[in-house]
């Protein structure tokens, strides 16, 4: 025998033994243990973790439309808030303005009346007063003439004719003397 036959084999690590075979067993249990209880329940969760997050982000881009949906509503309902407060703005500018020209014209009609009826009574206070004056005149004139003729003109038709023939004169002077 040879020497290296008595000798106990020295560890060979390339070449099996029985060590390695239990190892082999025990890791082979451990993946099919693995593989059958342990792996599929994480693959499950992990395939339902996906599929939440999946949906999450279907969720989040329909929220993020929808989202962009109301803001163009929101700005086209602004738009339109402030043409219809562009057009109520100008319908009153041009209802003020309609109602300061009916003021004007209800102003200018009533200075217009004012100024007529002053008129009338300034025509009417004239008349009156030419009138007072034509009686005080000829009382007046019937107290001198009767005072210059000596006798007194007590009769209505003599009275009469004196005053107007005195007033016919007062007329005619102021015509004579404005003509040269």
């Amino acid at each position: 025998m040879s020497s290296a036959a008595l000798l106990p084999m020295a560890s060979n690590f390339l070449v099996p033994n029985a060590t390695f075979f239990v190892e082999l067993f025990a890791f082979a249990l451990m993946v099919f243990i693995l593989g059958k209880y342990v792996i599929p329940p994480i693959n499950n969760a992990m395939t339902a973790r996906q599929e939440a997050i999946r949906q999450q982000f279907a969720e989040l881009d329909e929220a993020k439309s929808d989202a962009q949906e109301a803001e163009q509503e929101f700005r086209s309902q602004i738009a339109e808030a402030r043409h219809e407060a562009a057009r109520i703005r100008e319908e009153a500018r041009e209802q003020g303005a309609t109602i300061i020209a009916e003021m004007r014209e209800q102003a200018q009609a009533e200075a217009n009346r004012i100024v007529e009826h002053a008129h009338t009574q300034i025509e009417a206070d004239r008349k009156q007063a030419v009138a007072s004056l034509r009686a005080e005149v000829g009382d007046l004139a019937t107290t001198l003439a009767g005072r210059i003729v000596g006798e007194a003109l007590e009769d209505e038709a003599r009275q009469s004719r004196v005053v107007d023939r005195f007033l016919a004169d007062l007329d005619a002077e102021p015509q004579t003397q404005a003509a040269p």
